[in-house]
């Protein structure tokens, strides 16, 4: 597991002691790295010993990361963002860290989201993670940290490596090749590494947690009535009663209405999980070139070039169609299957529901990646031999994404398809009438007959297994993204003058930067004749200029009780186009009472930039999954007076269920809720603080021992709302303001209470404040029985509140602990690594710890075994009781067995999740389509590879 960065760090040569580095989180170059804010360092060596085939997948697994943004276990997602991943440090969300690498930001999506799947493993040199916030160094983003991917260069000779891996079910085959290349001459190096990454979908039915909707426990049974979404089997409603064809009886006539019995509620149901992917495939291709040219002794030309492409592949179940749900319609025979349709077996209008099993839906996310940075770099000497370092350049990087989607119908073909038709003088069922006919096929003016009623799987004509229907109903979509950033920039940094403690160190630098955006969903979904969610434009730009200054001063040096003192301070301004400007300062200090201990600490203010899509972004629709605290059988302020004053008092939330209604505390929409952006926005402001000590004794050699509290506190928040958040804060919270909000969120409620419209924008309000503790222990030791090595570090989380609004009477919601909200929030995560080198051989053993959680019980009267505090009540909830159900623990263990061949190669095996060990389910959902965390290992992983190097 990676290490803190202790004392030096870890290049591809090994530093003089003149050499200058650049340490993330500071401009200034300097000889001592040990620097006032904690960093995290990840070495290649790290990379390779896990067993991880991607650098997002290492960056995941340390401690210090929240949940995954958007889950590879969460087919549903949808939108520009999807297929990649984006790291969460602190859990303050990904959009709060910022990505470079080698010093320079990475490219984002118009959420302002950066995607590391990209790089190339194979020429990752280290990884330095910065835990404290840095917007005075790098601008905004950096509120939660800062990821610094460093890549290999200086590289002479060649390395070639294959990996490959499955689950123990025998699914979800992961497999990588690369090569790196290099050659040093006098005055040039070139380094270029290729890689080629496929990871297989893993499907739903073939995990026990995913093959029904809610099991109770491992590998158990699922819940009686756990059924989810339309009946897979057409059915239509008539007088009061929901009738399905006789599917078990060949050869009936379904315009008869004989032909059909009641529906039964036991039998007639579908798990969509029957045809849905837990785990997404991803297939990924990159390219990095370093080139080093030394113009002259001082002056030293370096570019980068990145180029990626990546494939994503996720299924969900076909679309659950119901008629009604699609009333409005100008389009002659409205709604429902016509009366004039020969497919109508009572000679009235009826609606109808039926689930598209014959075409699931799919999303094919493709995104291309291009980005090269040039930068000049030089030093010389001024003054009293004082060595400046200085370096001017730029950097462009472009993403264009395609994505595909297939399973959704065009609801105008669709109504027009189950209008009035007859059969015409060949037998053939044709749209329209007789003497109004309209051409058969699938032209702008022709029509292909449909027969909602015909069951999944059983033989009739114009039933939806019919190629022609299936043609006529179902068109692909495509959705276009693509995004640009320009910076242009200059840096200069040396010391000023020599005080007595030592070199008095300074950075200064400029710094242009232009964002653009534009994602332009499918052309039918914009116009909301689609069951694809519907969706309009995002599309916008702004830039802004940058000025930075940073002190590196010394104050003691070599006196009793204090080895060394000094202070760290910055300051940047920055200007937009679209907000106007801020200024943000931070301060440091390091001292070293004694030469085995350091301790340090630093102050800095941040903040966090409106996105293209918060500033610009167009109104989408989803299906949102939330809770309704006014249901009498879930809600937190049921028969409140507040809910009885907008609901009835046997309120039932609807949701798109087998019954109709919420079968869990949160469940799925059953109609489409809107969101929106906001142009008003400003930006986030952030204040983090740390404090910590690293003890390295002499009496023990090779230990390090750090420990450190932060605290993180975001002001003005933009808050990305959410429905639950919106009605909680309305019926639970009391906040009058949020029931009703017509320039921000908003919702409607017909007469029985059920919520008919959704808008829910992009906010400044409130707050989110968390703290805690960082504990790394790090340990070498060398025996005649081998090099051993253990690293235990820890992040423990002592607060994380959240506050969506701005009413100082109102508590913040805590969510430390809880699962929810896409998410969890982990009070403590802790990965401990034992290895042990010998000779040729090596092994690694990692521990991975999630603490347990809190999530809302699923049923509390009828199924008690899973709802371990029915009272549950908080600050937060003014009173009103959450029951809630605590999950256990989970501990993953990691193996990995290697040897050094004569032949200069490594051959690697192992396994991850060793035990096979599975988390309970977690109906809370979150981050992942089944009860499951989205998160968590979903089965052991055997893999092996080989590095051979010449």
């Amino acid at each position: 597991m990676p290490g803190a960065a202790f004392a030096q760090a870890q290049t591809s040569e090994a530093p003089t002691t003149l050499d200058r580095i650049e340490v993330t989180g500071s401009r200034i170059r300097q000889v001592d790295l040990e620097t006032a804010q904690p960093v995290l360092q990840i070495t290649r060596q790290d990379l390779e010993t896990q067993g991880y085939s991607s650098v997002a997948d290492i960056l995941e697994n340390i401690t210090s990361a929240g949940s995954p943004a958007i889950s590879r276990a969460a087919p549903l997602s949808s939108g520009e963002n999807v297929g990649g991943t984006y790291i969460d440090l602190r859990n303050l969300g990904p959009q709060r860290t910022l990505v470079l690498v080698n010093g320079r930001r990475l490219g984002i999506t118009t959420s302002g989201l950066q995607d590391v799947s990209g790089i190339p493993t194979s020429m990752v040199e280290r990884i330095e993670i910065l835990k404290d916030g840095a917007s005075t160094i790098y601008g905004s983003d950096a509120v939660a940290g800062v990821i610094n991917i460093i890549t290999r260069r200086n590289f002479d000779g060649a390395e070639v490596g294959a990996y490959y891996g499955q689950w123990g079910e025998g699914d979800g085959a992961v497999e990588r090749y690369d090569i790196v290349v290099g050659s040093k001459g006098e005055r040039t190096s070139l380094t270029f590494g290729a890689e080629y990454a496929k990871e297989d979908p893993v499907f739903a039915p073939d995990r026990w947690f995913s093959r029904d909707t809610f099991p109770t426990g491992p590998k158990s049974d699922p819940i009686p009535g756990g059924a989810s979404g339309t009946r897979k089997e057409g059915q239509f409603t008539f007088g009061g009663q929901n009738y399905t064809l006789r599917r078990d009886v060949p050869n009936l006539n379904p315009a008869l209405f004989s032909s059909y019995r009641l529906v039964d509620p036991a039998r007639d149901v579908t798990f969509p999980s029957e045809q849905s992917t837990v785990y997404s495939g991803i297939e990924r291709k990159s390219a990095f070139l370093n080139s080093i040219i030394d113009v002259t002794d001082n002056i030293t030309l370096e570019t980068d070039v990145l180029y990626s492409d990546r494939d994503s592949f996720a299924r969900n179940a076909g679309y659950p169609f119901r008629s009604a749900d699609f009333a409005n319609s100008s389009v002659a025979g409205g709604s429902g299957l016509s009366a004039g349709s020969v497919f109508n077996p009572v000679g009235v209008a009826v609606n109808y529901a039926r689930r598209g099993w014959e075409q699931p839906r799919e999303v094919r996310n493709s995104l291309t990646t291009f980005r090269i940075s040039n930068a000049l770099k030089g030093s010389f000497e001024f003054g009293d031999n004082r060595v400046f370092d200085w370096d001017v350049g730029h950097l462009y990087n472009q993403n264009k994404g395609v994505q595909i989607s297939t399973g959704n119908l065009n609801t105008l073909n669709v109504r027009r398809a189950t209008g009035p038709s007859f059969r015409n003088a060949d037998g053939v069922v044709q749209c329209g009438t007789a003497a109004n006919p309209i051409t058969l096929g699938t032209g702008p003016n022709a029509c292909t007959p449909w027969n909602p009623l015909i069951p999944f799987g059983y033989a009739a004509e114009n039933s939806l297994a019919d190629p022609n229907v299936q043609a006529y109903l179902y068109k692909p979509g495509q959705a276009l993204s693509e995004t640009e950033t320009r910076a242009y920039f200059a840096n200069l940094s040396g010391s000023i003058f020599e005080l007595p403690a030592g070199d008095l160190g300074f950075a200064v630098g400029v710094e242009h930067r232009q964002e653009r955006g534009s994602f332009s969903p499918d052309a039918l979904a914009q116009t909301g004749d689609s069951t694809d969610l519907a969706a309009g434009p995002t599309g916008g730009s702004y830039s802004l200029d940058e000025i930075y200054g940073e002190l590196q001063i010394p104050l003691l040096s070599d006196v009793p009780f204090a080895q060394e003192l000094s202070i760290n301070l910055a300051s940047r301004y920055s200007d937009y186009d679209t907000f106007g400007d801020t200024t943000n300062s931070k301060a440091g200090f390091t001292w070293k009472p004694f030469e085995a201990l350091l301790v340090r600490g630093t102050w800095s203010q941040g903040f966090r930039a409106p996105t293209i899509n918060d500033l610009f972004g167009g109104e989408s629709q989803s299906f949102e999954t939330y809770s309704d605290p006014c249901d009498t059988r879930f809600g937190i302020a049921a028969g409140s007076a507040r809910c009885l004053a907008d609901v009835p008092a046997n309120f039932r939330q609807r949701a798109n269920s087998a019954s109709g209604f919420s079968e869990t505390p949160a469940a799925q929409s059953d109609r489409a809720f809107t969101s929106g952006s906001n142009p008003g926005l400003t930006p986030e402001e952030s204040v983090s603080k740390t404090l910590g000590l690293v003890y390295s004794p002499s009496q023990v050699e090779g230990l390090n021992v750090a420990l450190d509290w932060w605290n993180i506190r975001i002001d003005n928040t933009i808050v990305g709302d959410a429905p639950t958040t919106v009605l909680d804060d309305c019926y639970a919270r009391g906040i009058e303001s949020r029931c009703s909000d017509p320039t921000g969120s908003r919702f409607t409620r017909d007469a029985n209470g059920v919520i008919t419209s959704f808008f829910y924008a992009g906010i400044n309000a409130g707050f989110v404040e968390t703290e805690g503790y960082d504990l790394d222990v790090n340990y070498a030791l060398s025996t005649d029985y081998g090099n051993f090595r253990a690293s235990w570090l820890n992040t423990y989380v002592s607060k994380n509140e959240i506050k969506t609004d701005s009413d100082a009477a109102t508590p913040p919601s805590q969510s430390n602990g809880f699962s929810g909200g896409g998410g969890i929030n982990f009070r403590l995560r802790s990965n401990l690594s034992l290895g042990w080198e010998l000779g040729d051989f090596g092994m690694t053993w990692t521990t991975r710890y999630y603490s347990g959680v809190k999530e809302s019980c699923l049923d509390g009267d009828s199924l008690p075994e899973l709802c371990s505090l029915p009272n549950y009540t908080a600050p937060d909830l003014s009173g009103n009781i959450s029951p809630q159900n605590e999950i256990g623990s989970n501990t993953f263990h990691d193996v990995q067995f290697r040897w050094t061949a004569p032949w200069n190669a490594t051959v690697s095996v192992g396994a991850n999740n060793v035990f096979e060990h599975y988390s309970a389910p977690m109906y809370s959902n979150p981050a992942s389509g089944s009860a499951y965390y989205g998160g968590y290992d979903i089965g052991r992983f055997l893999y092996m590879q080989y590095n051979q190097r010449f």
